[in-house]
Order: structure tokens, then C-alpha cells, then sequence
């Protein structure tokens, strides 16, 4: 009797066990023919038994079913998304339950050769990889930048080397705030060998800079951007304006002299050159910086400002100093001062003015300007900018 109950569970067993390949063929079979609903529902019926369940090929059959749903769905919404990350799962778990190295882990690894008939692809997980990029390209093409960095981003999953789907995935996620992901991708771009990684590093030095803050940070990234591109130019002007933000003055002055001698007409640097020069009391030195900025480039506006403020600065403490003298030195020098005051504020004027026509809007350089032509009696030209203002932020503009 106990020989006939253990031939009945042997019996038994082996049927189920039949029957669950069955269900495996059968979906196997639906998966083909496009009906995935079904494909799917039987692939996870197999899946909740003990053989089949543990069969790797099992796994393959429903990621490929997954990625099939994935790439049907144009939709292309987080739902279809989600689709997309169930396969890539079930991928991930296929390798690990059967190797990269056997057979069915390197059909989870076939290439994918995009253009090729769909009964010719392998349904693997590059095929996976593909169909996302080719969703994100739809997205953004469609001004659908979230989805489109999703769909870039489920792509730069399954292949971390393709600098392609990230430097997109990067630049994305940058634009739209997401500067975790940003530097996440960015990231990978930096540890690939021989890849060109110079706008990699520019948009990580802005995020780590701008966005969070930490200049401390952003200038690591800098010099070992440098170490990999000494001679870029743009790097160069990083390096200097954190140096600045560290307070480094010294070695930003090192590093300024040494970026003017290879390129002694950038405004930029200029700029900063003064700058620092301001800063340690060099005042003449720090305004022919700014003036030369604007004969290399008369549109640069920061050259333009900084000289006019420049002017301006030196203009006022010569009244300050005037201020400050006893009675007897006032009535000797006060003539003399007062016109060398007079003549910086006249000096101011073109820089000001230029400062202005860049940026028409700019109330406060109007204001400036007010200021100088009623300091120089310009009567018509102070009248002229107090009807402006007037316009633009009412009667009592001066009280604001």
C-alpha cells in the first residue's frame, strides 16, 4: 500500500510538473503571437512552481514578456515606465539566477542591433535598452522632458559605459532641477576611459558651484578636470573664480598671471584680475584691468559696470578726504578736488551708458546716472533719466 501512495505522489508530481512546462510552451507560444495579457499570466502561474520557478529560462521568458508589453505601450507615460523597470528587474534577477557566462545569461546579454525586423530581435536586455532610448527620443522630440529623462535613465541602466544615453540623461536632469541624477550620470561619464569628458566636468563644477554651494567640492572636481585638460581655458577661469570664493587670493593671483599669459584678452579673466586687485588696494591697477575688458570687448558688461563703479569709488573718497580737511585746508583745496572728483564722475559717463544700453531695463544704473548728471549740473541729461524712472517705478522713485 505504501508503494502504491508513493507511485501516486511520483505520478502526481511528474503531472504537474508536465503540466507547468505546458504552461511555460503555452506562453512561451502567446508571447510570440502578441498576446502578452495571457503570455504573462501564465508565465507567472509557472513562475509559483518549484521546478519551472527555478528554471532561469522561466525568468528570460517574462522579462522578455515585460519588455514586449514595454515597447507596445506608445503611450509612453509612467505607466508604460514601469513596465519597462518590471523587465529590467526580471533581467537582473535572470542573471543572477543563472550566470552571465551560461547559456541563458548570455541570451539576457545578446546584442541588440537596432533597425532589424521585430521577429528578429532577441528580446534581450539590450533590446530593453534600445526600445527606452528610442522612447526617450520620442519624448523629447514631443517637449516631454521629464518622461524623456526617465526613458534615458531606464536606458542608462541596463549600460552604464553609453556615453550617449548619459551625457543626455545628464544634461536633462540638469535642466530640469534634478541635479542628484545630473551628477549621477555625469559621474559615470567621468570613469569612462578616452571619453572627451570636458562638458561632463563643466556641468558638474557648475552644479556642485551654483546649485549646492560647496565650492569646496566644485574646485576638487576642477583640478582633477585640469590634471585631464590643462590647457583648457574655461577650466582655467573655474579654477581662479573658486580660488576667489575660497578666498584663495594669492593663489588665485598665481593662477590669473598664469591664464593672462596664455590668453591676455580674456574679459573674464580680466574681470577677476581687477578684481583681486581691488581687493588688495590697487585700485589703478584694478580699473585698467576693467577698462581693458572693454577694449577688448565693448559689449562686456561686467567690464563696463565695474569701470563706471570704479570711477565712481575713486570720485567719492576724494570727496570724503575733501570733507574730512579743517576749514583752511578746505578753502585751498576744495576747488582742485572737487574737480578731479568731477572729472571721474565725467569719466563714469560712457561706461554707464554703455552698461545701460546692454541692459535697457536696469533702473539702478538709471538711478546711477541721474545721480552723476545732477552731481555735474546736466540738468537736461539728469531730467532726461528722472522721467524714466518716473515711468518705470512712479513719482517717488527716489524713496525706494
Amino acid at each position: 500500500m505504501k508503494k502504491l501512495i508513493l507511485s501516486m505522489v511520483l505520478v502526481g508530481a511528474t503531472t504537474l510538473a508536465f503540466g507547468q512546462k505546458k504552461v511555460v510552451r503555452s506562453a512561451e507560444k502567446n508571447f510570440k503571437s502578441g498576446d502578452l495579457a495571457t503570455a504573462l499570466s501564465e508565465v507567472n502561474t509557472a513562475l509559483q512552481d518549484p521546478e519551472t520557478g527555478a528554471d532561469p529560462e522561466t525568468h528570460l521568458l517574462k522579462a522578455k514578456i515585460q519588455l514586449k508589453m514595454f515597447g507596445s505601450d506608445s503611450s509612453n507615460t509612467m505607466e508604460t515606465l514601469e513596465k519597462g523597470q518590471a523587465s529590467y528587474e526580471t533581467f537582473q534577477q535572470t542573471l543572477e539566477k543563472a550566470g552571465a557566462s551560461s547559456k541563458t545569461g548570455e541570451a539576457v546579454l545578446e546584442d541588440d542591433i537596432p533597425g532589424v525586423p521585430e521577429n528578429l530581435r532577441p528580446y534581450s536586455i539590450n533590446t530593453l535598452k534600445n526600445t527606452s532610448f528610442d522612447k526617450a527620443i520620442t519624448q523629447y522630440n514631443e517637449d516631454d522632458f521629464e518622461m524623456a529623462y526617465e526613458f534615458f535613465n531606464l536606458a542608462g541602466m541596463v549600460d552604464k559605459t553609453d556615453t550617449t544615453i548619459h551625457y543626455n540623461a545628464g544634461f536633462l536632469a540638469n535642466d530640469l532641477g534634478r541635479f542628484e541624477d545630473a551628477k549621477k550620470h555625469f559621474g559615470y561619464l567621468l570613469e569612462i576611459p578616452e571619453y572627451n569628458k570636458l562638458n561632463a566636468y563643466y556641468f558638474m563644477v557648475q552644479i556642485l558651484s551654483t546649485e549646492e554651494k560647496n565650492p569646496e567640492a566644485a574646485y576638487d572636481i576642477v583640478m582633477a578636470a585640469r590634471e585631464d585638460y590643462p590647457s583648457d581655458k574655461i577650466l582655467a577661469e573655474y579654477e581662479i573664480q573658486l580660488l576667489l570664493q575660497l578666498n584663495k587670493m594669492d593663489e588665485a593671483m598665481a593662477q590669473i598671471k598664469e591664464a593672462l599669459a596664455n590668453d591676455p584678452e580674456n574679459t573674464s579673466i580680466l574681470l577677476r584680475s581687477g578684481y583681486l586687485k581691488e581687493q588688495s588696494g590697487d585700485i589703478d591697477g584694478a580699473l585698467a584691468d576693467y577698462k581693458k575688458s572693454v577694449q577688448v570687448d565693448p559689449d562686456f558688461y561686467e567690464g563696463n559696470y565695474y569701470a563706471g563703479a570704479l570711477l565712481l569709488e575713486k570720485s567719492r573718497e576724494i570727496l570724503a578726504e575733501l570733507n574730512s580737511l579743517s576749514d583752511a585746508e578746505w578753502e585751498k583745496r576744495s576747488e582742485s578736488m572737487g574737480k578731479e572728483a568731477n572729472q571721474y564722475y565725467s569719466d563714469a559717463i560712457p561706461y554707464f551708458e554703455k552698461s545701460l544700453q546692454l541692459r535697457p531695463d536696469d533702473t539702478d544704473i538709471m538711478g546711477i546716472l541721474y545721480q552723476i548728471h545732477t552731481r555735474l549740473k546736466n540738468t537736461a541729461e539728469a531730467e532726461k533719466y528722472n522721467k524714466k524712472l518716473i515711468e518705470l517705478l512712479g513719482p517717488n522713485w527716489m524713496e525706494r
